[in-house]
Formats: C-alpha cells, structure tokens, sequence
C-alpha cells in the first residue's frame, strides 16, 4: 500500500469490515515474523465504543485475529488515557481486558511507561519507550469532533503515547504545534481509522454518530485532512494538519489521492440512531430510508453550521432513498434526492461539501 492511498469500508461489523480491508491489502508482507507488533487504541477514558469516545475492542478483535491466522505472535496493545483517567479501568470497562485473555495479548499503561526525551526542531518532546520501541506500530484512532482542536483522529491519538505531565504541557504549548511535532517523533506504519460511529462534538464521547465505515492509510496527513471533510472541516481549519504537511509528516493533497471503496451496498443501512444532540438537529430534516453514512454527514454539517449559528436559517432538508425519482421543491442532500429542486449529489457526500452546499443557500 502507498502512502497516497486511502481505503475506505463500509458497515456495522468492524471485526469483520478490518478483516476484510487487511486482507485485501496483504500487509503481512511488510510485516517480519519477528517483530513486535504494537496496536494503539484511543481509550481516553473508561466509556465504552458505543459513545463515540473510544476505540471498538470488535475492530482491534479484528486486527489481532488477521495477525494472528498470519502466524504473528509477539503483538501488545499500548495506551495511556487522558491526564486524570485510569487506563487500567479503561482497559476493564471499555472490553480490552476481555480481549487481552481471549487473544492472549498484553495490555500496557504507558501511564507507568519510561519515556524518552526527544528533539524536533525547536521543541524537546517526552515520548513513552514502548512504542519507540515496537517494530510494527498500528495507530486505530477514533473519527471524532473535538472541542479545541476541532478533530481528533490519526495526528492526536498518538498523544496518548507521552506521559501525564506532557499532555498538559501540551495545553501550555497550544495543542497544534506539539501533536504535529509528536508525528514526527513517533511515525505508525499502519492507520486504522475507528468512523463506526464517533462523537459529533467532544473527544470524550456521550454523543455518538452513526458514520459506519473504517479508513485504513499509511499517511495520518491525508487521513486527518479526508477525517476532517468527513465531520464538516476543511483541512486549513485544524492547524495541526497544515504544521505537521510542513514538517514533511505527510501530504494533505486528497485530490491526488487513491480512494478505493469496499462494501459500497452497505452504504445503504438504515439504521441511524439518534442520539439526544442530534435528535436537535435532525428537527430540520425530513428522511425516507436515509441510510446511516449520508445522515451522518448532514447531521454534523448541521452541528457546523450550529456552530457558526447559521443552523436556523436553514429550511427543511430532503434525504434518503425513499425520495429516489421524486420531483419536489427543497433542499435534497445525496444523489438519492436528485429531483429535488437544490440538490447536493454524492453517495454519501462528505460532511464538508454539505456544510458548504447550506451555507451558500
């Protein structure tokens, strides 16, 4: 696979969804039999994946049993949660521990990790040994909104690599510059992007939304700058991702990217759950058999546009296979909704195009 290169799989299932991607890509091959092998969740805290705040235990079930069928043994998974949380309970609560004796694979708080201090350019950055040391580093961030940096996915998960104090000093620092830096440090060979169903606003979940889908890439750049499109952001608007392309972590440049798609039939789930926040927005919407990564899209380019509060300006909005062939005057979002009147096409169209398409109403 090259770096340029984003695959894209959609569902319900991540076990069996990352299986599938794993198998077509054959990463194996890049792989030595030997190696340590590390798998980096997000488990900021102790709340399961159902909230949108952590990573699947069923998607890193799925990632291990590939490895594992492929005859590679030595695989731990690595974590530190947010300054003031257990990791240990978040291993417990959030399925981990479970997973560890099904698989017989270690668990490690990178909270009680040595850690290294490292140079990059003008920034001397700590970073736990652990993952400086694995062979094969696997990053599997969750897709989600986040409320200073906007995003959170590829670039800041690996900020639960470093110790408590330099999260906070983070803080100190501004966020952006140090979690760029820290890519340069600290460089995965694999991403596997959690987008089952991320949090709309915060990092640390409570509002799920139903996006049903995993990127897999080798370039956290371009999986963070497509992530952020994804939830209703341009990649200028996280800054993190314009320092960390300067710095040569990556390239930002998706219309040169290789996008391939698996499992598009099951674009077409239906179905979306609301959760209170989005039951909000959704007020605005009128669905007929709107499968899950469409109104997912509209329900966080309605959350931007919250934000921005253009949100009331906005008249009622068409989506859904349920309106396919129907001419009606409106605002119809998809390609399913072709006839209505002011039509955005896209199957599913991202979260950002939407926001765009709204906002120019």
């Amino acid at each position: 696979m090259e770096r340029n290169e984003i695959h894209i799989i959609y569902g319900d299932n991540p076990e069996q969804m990352v299986k599938k991607v794993l198998e077509t890509l054959h990463i194996e091959n890049e792989i030595g039999k030997d190696m340590v092998i590390g798998i980096k969740p997000n488990l900021i805290n102790t709340r399961p994946a159902e909230q949108g705040g952590t990573t699947s235990p069923d998607l890193v079930a799925g990632i291990i049993d590939y490895l594992q069928r492929e005859m590679f043994k030595n695989i731990i998974i690595i974590e530190g949660s947010w300054a003031g949380a257990d990791t240990q309970k978040a291993f417990a609560n959030c399925g981990y521990l479970e997973l560890s004796e099904k698989y017989d694979v270690p668990l490690y708080d990178l909270k009680a990790d040595t850690y290294r201090e490292i140079e990059v350019k003008d920034l001397k950055l700590k970073v736990c040994e652990k993952p400086l040391n694995v062979d094969y580093l696997i990053n599997v961030p969750v897709l989600k909104a986040h409320c200073q940096t906007r995003l959170t996915c590829a670039l800041k998960n690996l900020k639960g690599c470093i110790p408590d104090s330099e999260k906070r000093r983070y803080h100190t620092l501004g966020l952006h510059k140090p979690i760029a830096y820290l890519n340069y440090a600290l460089r995965p060979d694999l991403i596997i992007v959690d987008a089952i169903q991320g949090d709309l606003s915060f990092e640390e979940g409570g509002c799920p939304v139903q996006m049903n889908r995993i990127l897999v890439g080798k370039d956290p750049v371009l999986i963070d700058s497509y992530g952020a499109s994804l939830i209703g952001y341009g990649k200028d608007e996280i800054d993190y991702i314009g320092i960390a392309e300067s710095i040569e972590i990556g390239s930002s440049d998706l219309d040169s990217a290789l996008i391939t798609e698996y499992e598009t039939d099951l674009k077409n789930n239906t179905s979306f759950q609301h959760t209170s926040r989005a039951a909000l927005l959704a007020e605005k919407i009128e669905a007929r058999e709107a499968c899950s990564a469409c109104y997912g899209s509209l329900i966080h380019a309605l959350q931007r546009l919250k934000d921005k509060g253009k949100f009331y300006q906005i008249d009622r909005i068409y989506i859904g296979q349920g309106f396919r062939g129907e001419e009606i005057e409106g605002t119809g979002i998809g390609s399913c909704t072709a006839g209505v009147e002011k039509n955005l096409p896209g199957c599913p169209p991202a979260a950002k195009d939407i926001y765009d398409f709204l906002l120019g109403l």
